[in-house]
């Protein structure tokens, strides 16, 4: 029997990347003046990176089953903390980014923690969270902007953003490294295969003797790590602290990691295809934008795509399922595994 290629598993893992080429050369060539240049490449990489962060962060809760609403908040708050202990406390630039990544780490560790072992709802859980965090970052602000003063924020500091490496701009180097992190750590490695394992089938998990809320509270705490990393880059390009920045990040996260679990390995979420995925909403939202598209065309955008992103990834899992259902063989007629063969009896 002729062997067939699996054309459906060809465009689930390869079909995103192929739609963002397709979209890059239709807006090229609707805008040749303006969007096929170094330039808009640039910005589009350097615009998008905190929300890559944010989506490469939202995807190893994902991964696990769970979800992390708090991650707009804790950007927020992260971006705001910063600021504040630059201008107000006096700290030197680097040992406040690293206090904002490790707290982020930590507030994710609280959130496994309410998750896994208060017995909360990831979604209950994570918005309670956040809410704390949001009352904290208006506290902190005292619900105005932290503005530094006329000498500004450290020159070395703001270059973590504005710093332009290899003709492309730095941000765009560190969503690659945490996404190269990401897929080692997720891919690579033990602690990514029983991740999977506890996030698809904690029974499973539990009966290879895969901890689930010790993994789960992992998967949060990388989140937080992440999202801290995306408030530092949010500070340096902000360079004022705003109380009301945080929440607009947090659909197109989800947007980014739940359309990157239906390719490159479909059916579960994974960096490089959360990557394409944000590649793909920055080539769109881009594109809009300079075909001159209202305001609301964006929220309108991230919406329809959070949709048909749910839509495709619960499609991808059924579809990664399949094929063990057809290995397992079909039930017996009560329900049972089949009877074992047995000789026949001699009279």
């Amino acid at each position: 029997m002729t062997h067939r290629p699996p054309h459906g598993h060809l465009v689930g893992s390869y079909g995103l990347p192929a739609l963002a080429v397709l979209l890059f050369a239709a807006f090229s060539l609707a805008l040749p003046d303006t969007f096929p240049t170094r330039d808009n490449v640039s910005a589009i990489l350097s615009n998008q990176s905190i929300p890559a962060l944010l989506a490469l962060g939202a995807t190893v809760p994902i991964a696990a089953g769970k979800f992390d609403l708090s991650l707009g908040y804790g950007l927020g708050l992260a971006h705001v903390l910063v600021i504040h202990l630059i201008v107000d406390g006096g700290t030197p630039w680097p040992l406040a980014c690293l206090a904002v990544v490790v707290g982020g780490g930590l507030a994710g560790a609280v959130n496994g923690i309410v998750v896994e072992f208060a017995r909360i709802d990831s979604f209950i859980a994570t918005l309670g969270t956040g809410s704390i965090m949001y009352a904290l970052t208006g506290w902190l602000t005292e619900g105005s902007r932290i503005v530094p003063g006329p000498e500004g924020l450290p020159s070395a500091f703001t270059a973590l953003y504005d710093t332009v490496f290899l003709g492309l701009p730095l941000p765009a180097f560190y969503v690659l490294a945490v996404a190269l992190v990401l897929w080692v750590v997720l891919e690579r490695l033990p602690f990514g295969r029983c991740l999977y394992v506890a996030g698809s089938s904690p029974r499973a998990a539990a009966v290879l003797g895969i901890p689930t809320r010790r993994y789960s509270v992992y998967a949060f705490a990388t989140a937080g790590l992440v999202t801290g990393t995306a408030g530092v880059l949010l500070a340096a390009q902000q360079q004022i602290g705003n109380p009301s920045v945080g929440l607009e990040y947090l659909l197109p996260a989800f947007v980014g990691a739940l359309l990157g679990s239906t390719t490159v390995t479909p059916g579960r979420a994974n960096a490089p295809g959360t990557l394409v995925a944000v590649g793909v909403l920055a080539v769109g939202l881009a594109g809009i934008g300079q075909l001159g598209a209202a305001f609301w065309a964006t929220p309108l955008f991230n919406g329809c795509t959070l949709l048909v992103a749910v839509g495709l990834a619960g499609y991808a899992a059924r579809r990664r399922l399949r094929p063990r259902a057809a290995q397992d063989g079909p039930p017996s007629p009560a329900g049972g595994t089949p009877p074992a063969h047995q000789p026949p009896a001699h009279p």
